[in-house]
């Protein structure tokens, strides 16, 4: 052998203990190879605070009840009987407005029905064209109109509200209704220019049975609902 081979032999050993001396030997308590997939469930436990189980994939676990979820059949408890067409109604609008609150409604419906009653006896058409459908306030207006042109006035005071109840729900395309039996006491008068009672009497207290029917567009941002429909029981 030449000076070159027994250079080249002597660098191939070299650089053999070299590489021994840095990887090391395989003794079969190496630990495993890195795992990216590990990586991000630690990662995800990190962000997220949840840390997937192995196994198989449940697409929802069940809810365990708590005491804000009540159960279907007291979803509209002291509104109405599960199974009835006001209960079915009441579903409908639901299912399509997550933020329907039946009970909240009605406490509004409350502060509207007096509003509106107290603004048409004023004669107060902006704040009537606020409440009401086109509809209900060309009538509304026309009955204002007529007051006016025989120079009358009414005069209306509430004394009680005693009950409002949904008496009707209903879902139509994008439309929720809602009809109310309104229960209440009031004073109401109307006068002509001189003074003179024309129509009710101021010392007498009326008992009062309106229906009334409240809409809305599911589909809109504007969370009001407007008159749409008026009526009377006796």
């Amino acid at each position: 052998m030449d000076i070159y081979t027994i250079i080249f032999l002597a660098l191939a050993v070299f650089i053999f203990l070299r590489l021994r001396n840095v990887l090391g030997q395989r003794t079969g308590s190496e630990r495993p190879p890195y795992d990216r997939t590990a990586r991000n469930v630690v990662q995800g436990a990190q962000d997220n605070k949840v840390v997937p189980i192995p196994g198989a994939v449940i697409d929802q676990a069940p809810l365990a009840p708590t005491a804000d979820v009540a159960p279907p059949t007291d979803r509209w408890k002291g509104l109405t009987e599960p199974g009835t067409p006001l209960a079915q109604g009441l579903d409908a609008i639901a299912a399509q407005d997550s933020s329907f609150d039946p009970r909240h409604f009605l406490s509004g419906a409350r502060s509207a029905y007096e509003m509106i009653v107290l603004a048409f006896a004023n004669g107060d058409r902006r704040a009537l064209k606020d409440l009401l459908s086109s509809e209900v306030y060309d009538s509304f207006e026309s009955v204002i109109r007529d007051r006016e042109k025989h120079e009358q006035k009414t005069e209306t005071r509430f004394v009680s509200i005693d009950k409002a109840e949904l008496v009707g729900a209903e879902s139509r395309d994008r439309a929720a209704q809602l009809t109310v039996r309104f229960v209440s006491q009031m004073i109401s008068v109307t006068r002509d220019k001189a003074g003179t009672i024309v129509d009710g009497n101021p010392d007498k207290v009326a008992d009062i049975t309106d229906v009334w029917t409240f809409a809305r567009d599911i589909t809109s941002r504007d969370p009001n609902w407007k008159l749409v429909g008026t009526g009377s029981a006796h």
